[in-house]
């Protein structure tokens, strides 16, 4: 098959590249090139900006679309329309953020969705990413129909991952001493392997299958203390973890999500969403040691980190830790 990436060879973008080609497909890139531009000298690069300079993929024929960076839906729907009836089949990487709330546990695909009040706002915000999410969808459904493949990813982890947020965790196990984490070993976790997401999808567009799935996992029920064990084990690492309560952090001015990485108060099940339909569609996951090994390989080679986006600097957590004994 030919496989147009809409994106850079950057975390997921990369997952799918290596994903095509192990399974033998040809692979095109649109970008501006500004990310990684030295990898994979061997497939085709097509650049320009997908806000109004597509005459690159103009009169291009492909099997497939992989989108991977279309967060604006008027954006979206400027490409979705340049390769309709020159691409197969269009597969748009959403969220979960799509739904209106994740209030409820075992959110499916038919759960309601997040509106904007003003559908013509472009800003991507903590409030709108959802619903312009949404209203990408809507231009890639609404030009594609039935040859759209809507994805709505949970936590995307892994090597490559710019955000810091599962890889804080495994850096900050592997240095050791005595370790700050919220709630209790046995707060549940919903994650998914880039590379495992790519390789689903590649399998998708090679059976032709169409329609809404979250896609997020694994497939039992894995733990914050799963992953800081397994961390601990990869790294030999002589951690001690301080369980800190959820009234202890939000009282300590402690922002879930960000200082706290994967944690979410109370109430807020971003990490119980049904997936059912998507492991029925054949949606697989590699252990749970490969991804915390291979993460913790790729951060600790690299000699010039980009600044960590989620987590907490060594010294809050110093103080988090002295008011947590106190």
């Amino acid at each position: 098959m030919d496989i147009l990436l809409l994106g850079g060879p950057r975390f997921l973008g990369l997952a799918f590249i290596e994903a095509a080609l192990a399974a033998g497909h040809d692979v095109s890139t649109f970008n501006r090139g500004q990310t990684n531009p030295g990898l994979y000298p061997d497939i085709e690069k097509l650049r320009g900006d997908r806000d109004g300079d597509l005459a690159a993929l103009t009169g291009r024929r492909w099997d497939a679309v992989i989108d991977t960076s279309g967060y604006v839906p008027r954006i979206v729907r400027q490409s979705a329309q340049l390769l309709a009836g020159n691409v197969g089949r269009y597969a748009f990487v959403s969220s979960i953020s799509a739904y209106r709330d994740l209030n409820e546990p075992g959110i499916d695909e038919g759960y309601r969705l997040a509106r904007l009040r003003d559908e013509t706002v472009e800003e991507i915000t903590g409030e709108t990413y959802g619903g312009l999410k949404v209203l990408c969808e809507r231009a890639v459904q609404g030009t594609f129909g039935d040859q759209a493949l809507i994805i709505r990813p949970g936590l995307i982890v892994g090597p490559h991952d710019p955000t810091n947020r599962f890889t804080y965790w495994v850096t900050r196990a592997a240095r050791g001493g005595r370790m700050l984490a919220p709630a209790a070993p046995d707060y549940q976790i919903q994650i998914i392997d880039a590379r495992d997401l790519a390789e689903w999808i590649v399998r998708l567009i090679e059976t032709n299958t169409d329609g809404v799935y979250n896609a997020t996992g694994p497939d039992y029920c894995l733990t914050i203390g799963d992953i800081l064990d397994t961390a601990k084990e990869v790294s030999g690492s002589d951690a001690e973890i301080a369980w800190a309560s959820e009234e202890f952090l939000l009282a300590s001015g402690v922002t879930p999500w960000s200082d706290i990485p994967l944690w979410a108060p109370a109430g807020v099940r971003v990490h119980q969403v049904n997936v059912d339909r998507a492991l029925a569609a054949g949606l697989t996951f590699r252990p749970l040691l490969e991804t915390v090994r291979d993460t913790l390989v790729w951060a600790q080679a690299q000699t010039v980190p980009d600044p960590p986006t989620a987590g907490l600097t060594i010294e809050r957590e110093a103080q988090l830790l002295a008011a947590l004994s106190a």
